[in-house]
């Protein structure tokens, strides 16, 4: 007998549509949710997800193959829209017949949804506005993820709790939607259970985990860090369609400011297109979070955090973190 069973019970949906124990995803964090991540959270009743990022096919392969060496629960793995290969690696992970395919970055493109759900996978989409959430739906996608602008790495504009009132009573009768963003306790979890989720998504909770690669310099940032330490990346020309990241602020934010420029620059001097502008400010946040998270050059690598960083004090095996998360959610409906 489960010892949260009003949490479980309103979970009930989306980890039947995980397939886990309970409706608790892990964000995909470029170089933190692979392998070891990924495993303990699906071994500890969670879903696991593989941040793909800019993985060529024959990285993703190694990783998928790994992952399943220390885990027999299912995961899933997030691919990046606009990666120039998103239909091989959709082909890897029909080859390894993975269960759920997160799209995240972008609208999907013609033909991904349909190539997913060809080898039996669910798949998950993030939607910025209703009216394209309803679409999406509509042409395929299984479940949807709202993530709110308090969350980590790349962000929309909207709070999660505006995002969550606004979607939530459209859509959650009739379909599976998970909320991410801002989430760092159990007692916020219960609330959008109430309003209908099927489940919740965090990731900076995760990212300090016990389990967790990332350098001890990466996780004693975020346990220096707090909510106002979070910001979100600034947009330097309105040409260039940079999406917003949030991260700890240091020197390597200015860096990609002027990273920004220099970009648009050339795409000025026509030297390069709209497309490779867009793929050279993702190579570059591919670099930076690298050093950050694998090298702990937190001073000029991307320290990428959500605004639940402050939460976050210390390290923790991923069991105990769920275990904690369930429980105050527990609480929280008991004491309704």
């Amino acid at each position: 007998m489960t010892a949260t069973p009003k949490t479980s019970g309103m979970m009930r949906r989306g980890a039947e549509f995980l397939g886990t124990e309970h409706a608790i995803m892990c964000g995909a964090m470029s170089w933190v949710s692979e392998r070891n991540l990924v495993s303990a959270i699906s071994n500890a009743g969670g879903f696991g997800v593989i941040a793909c990022g800019a993985m060529t096919p024959a990285l993703l392969d190694t990783e998928i193959t790994a992952t399943k060496a220390l885990t027999d629960k299912p995961f899933g793995v997030n691919l990046i829209t606009m990666h120039p290969a998103l239909f091989d690696l959709i082909a890897v992970c029909a080859k390894h017949k993975v269960g759920h395919v997160v799209l995240a970055g972008g609208i999907p493109p013609k033909g991904s949804v349909e190539a997913i759900k060809a080898f039996g996978a669910k798949v998950l989409v993030f939607a910025p506005t209703l009216a394209l959430a309803k679409k999406l739906l509509r042409s395929g996608a299984d479940a949807l993820v709202i993530e709110g602008s308090e969350a980590g790495g790349h962000i929309g504009p909207v709070s999660t709790s505006v995002l969550a009132q606004e979607f939530l009573p459209a859509l959650a009768e009739d379909h599976v939607v998970f909320v991410a963003g801002g989430i760092g306790r159990g007692e916020m979890i219960a609330s959008y259970l109430e309003m209908g989720a099927s489940g919740v998504q965090l990731g900076t909770r995760f990212a300090c985990a016990t389990e967790s690669i990332a350098h001890p310099a990466f996780k004693a940032a975020f346990f220096r860090g707090n909510a106002r330490d979070a910001v979100a990346s600034v947009q330097v020309d309105p040409r260039l369609p940079v999406i917003p990241v949030r991260a700890l602020k240091n020197k390597g934010t200015e860096e990609f400011t002027a990273k920004q420029v220099e970009v648009a620059k050339r795409l000025d001097e026509g030297l390069i297109d709209m497309g490779e502008a867009q793929l050279e400010i993702e190579h570059f946040w591919a670099g930076a979070l690298r050093r950050a998270v694998i090298d702990g050059d937190v001073e000029r690598g991307s320290v990428m955090a959500g605004q639940s960083v402050g939460m976050v004090n210390k390290e923790e095996p991923v069991a105990e973190i769920i275990a904690q998360l369930m429980a105050e959610s527990e609480a929280a409906l008991t004491r309704r």
